[in-house]
């Protein structure tokens, strides 16, 4: 079982578990949802919600996700991101995590 990431406001996640799809803020204007691995996710939030309050960090079964997934770097850099290409089930989704920073305003990994 691979595991991907993607983290949302948490007003965001518990609208979609209601609906059993997500959508996130990119699907319709990228194309795609945004995901990292556990090992990028860090950096990631660090660089783009770190302004963001109340954040949760989905869990996903890469093997479970109905929608197509693609490891790529649109950015032209070298380390690949998956990219999920359509709506992602919410029983794909195997975890929520509270996202939570440490004392420096930095996110830091919880458990699954």
């Amino acid at each position: 079982m691979a595991i991907i990431t993607h983290f949302t406001p948490r007003k965001s996640w518990e609208t979609a578990a209601l609906t059993g799809s997500y959508a996130g803020d990119t699907l319709y204007t990228e194309g795609f949802i945004h995901c990292s691995t556990p090992e990028q996710v860090i950096a990631v939030a660090n660089r783009i919600a770190r302004n963001w309050e109340d954040a949760v960090l989905l869990w996903i079964d890469e093997d479970k996700v109905g929608a197509k997934i693609v490891y790529e770097n649109l950015e032209g850099g070298e380390m690949l991101f998956p990219h999920i290409y359509g709506p992602l089930n919410s029983d794909a989704v195997i975890g929520v995590s509270p996202f939570l920073k440490n004392e420096n305003d930095e996110y830091i990994l919880p458990s699954l």
